[in-house]
């Protein structure tokens, strides 16, 4: 192959590879809509179960909690929980955040899920 072929290709494979990240980043940028907390990276898990353990704390309401940590997958909420007081104890999280986490614990390992009542 002559140089000028291979200089031709070199240039035609760089535009198309800008061509391909300007459209991807630029003109159709992926876009997430109506999306589940379940498919969150484990740092804003972990936040989204210390939110509902704040709540929770404020509230004292099992039932409510245990949906809202439904929303993060089938796992059952006590091992939810659990994971996030690892990644909180992995993480630096302060005293008051992990105290919070193991209230929230404490509550879900002792959670009975109410019967459904519909006749």
């Amino acid at each position: 192959m002559k140089s000028s072929n291979w200089i031709t290709l070199v240039i035609a494979v760089v535009v198309g590879i800008a061509a391909g990240l300007i459209y991807g980043w630029v003109v159709s940028p992926v876009e997430y809509v109506d999306v589940t907390p379940g498919i969150m990276r484990a740092d804003y898990r972990a936040d989204y179960v210390l939110m509902v353990a704040e709540a929770h704390q404020r509230e004292q309401d099992s039932e409510t909690s245990a949906r809202r940590l439904a929303m993060l997958g089938s796992d059952p909420p006590a091992k939810i929980v659990e994971s996030a007081l690892i990644y909180a104890a992995q993480n630096g999280f302060t005293e008051n955040e992990t105290v919070v986490l193991r209230g929230l614990l404490n509550a879900m390992q002792t959670y009975q899920p109410q019967g459904n009542n519909a006749p």
